[in-house]
């Protein structure tokens, strides 16, 4: 079965950098696209970033919400089926819990959670002032 594991967030101070990792196993990864989310206590799940494929498995369109364009990059390594989050220049309204997940077909950005097959379990981000 399809499972994704979320992995890599810890306790950091603002302005530091932290790089969030999400290895999939069960599907066949460079025909997915990937997406990143986060969620606070009483808050819906929000999109963070997304990437998706443009033209085949090769070439791979990036997207970002505007509150993390600039400072957070994602990117993906087909060959370890995971997806990364780097995230630089964190700052306490970063505070989160971190899921990535998985589509067979976004149709456009990426940006609702229903557009999403499979999620991870969720990685907890706190950044401290």
């Amino acid at each position: 079965q399809v499972e994704l594991v979320d992995s890599g967030g810890r306790l950091v101070q603002a302005g530091d950098s932290l790089r969030l990792s999400c290895a999939a196993s069960g599907l066949t990864f460079s025909t997915y696209d990937m997406g990143w989310f986060r969620q606070t206590p009483g808050k819906e799940r929000t999109f963070v970033a997304s990437s998706r494929r443009s033209g085949g498995t090769t070439y791979y369109e990036n997207s970002y919400a505007d509150s993390v364009k600039g400072r957070f990059t994602i990117s993906r390594d087909n060959a370890k089926n995971t997806v990364y989050l780097q995230m630089n220049s964190l700052n306490p309204e970063d505070t989160a819990i971190y899921y990535c997940a998985a589509s067979n077909a976004i149709q456009g950005v990426g940006v609702y959670v229903n557009e999403y097959d499979y999620w991870g379990q969720g990685t907890q981000v706190t950044v401290s002032s």
